[in-house]
């Protein structure tokens, strides 16, 4: 089960560049239900998500270089591409995903919070540098920025 919020923010946190960093290309086979290939760094795996916006089922199949690549070439939509830095959030468990968005989306960053349970997700304080919660607007899931036209 995948648990996460998601904001826009305001500003990019201090010292953004010390953080680890992943570079990400996704695309997608079907958005409904969500079926999505990764690149992340050097892995590949295939992903199938459920229905939901703040909670909904998560799988991951690992996939191999070229079995990504064959895939690719099958995708709907939009291929995405991100750098995504992993900030952990002080005093807690928790981390910042923060992905920063490539062309044809940039200048768009989100940041996301994955919980290990509701009740901590709906009790979560956003940080001073998070602005809007879109956890709640499919929008700004990257199955659709899959589909946006541009």
């Amino acid at each position: 089960m995948e648990i996460e919020r998601k904001f826009t923010i305001t500003r990019l946190p201090e010292n953004l560049e010390s953080y680890p960093c992943h570079i990400i290309e996704q695309a997608y086979l079907n958005t409904d239900p969500v079926v999505r290939i990764r690149r992340e760094d050097d892995s590949y795996y295939m992903t199938y998500k459920g229905k939901g916006l703040l909670a909904r089922e998560e799988y991951n199949l690992p996939l191999n270089r070229e079995s990504y690549y064959h895939l690719r070439e099958k995708a709907d939509g939009n291929i995405i591409s991100k750098k995504r830095y992993v900030i952990p959030i002080d005093q807690t468990s928790l981390f910042v995903e923060l992905d920063i968005f490539e062309a044809p989306f940039a200048p768009l960053i989100i940041a996301e919070v994955e919980f290990p349970d509701k009740a901590a997700a709906e009790s979560f304080l956003p940080l001073d540098w998070f602005s809007q919660d879109v956890t709640n607007n499919p929008a700004y899931h990257n199955s659709n920025l899959s589909t946006r036209q541009f």
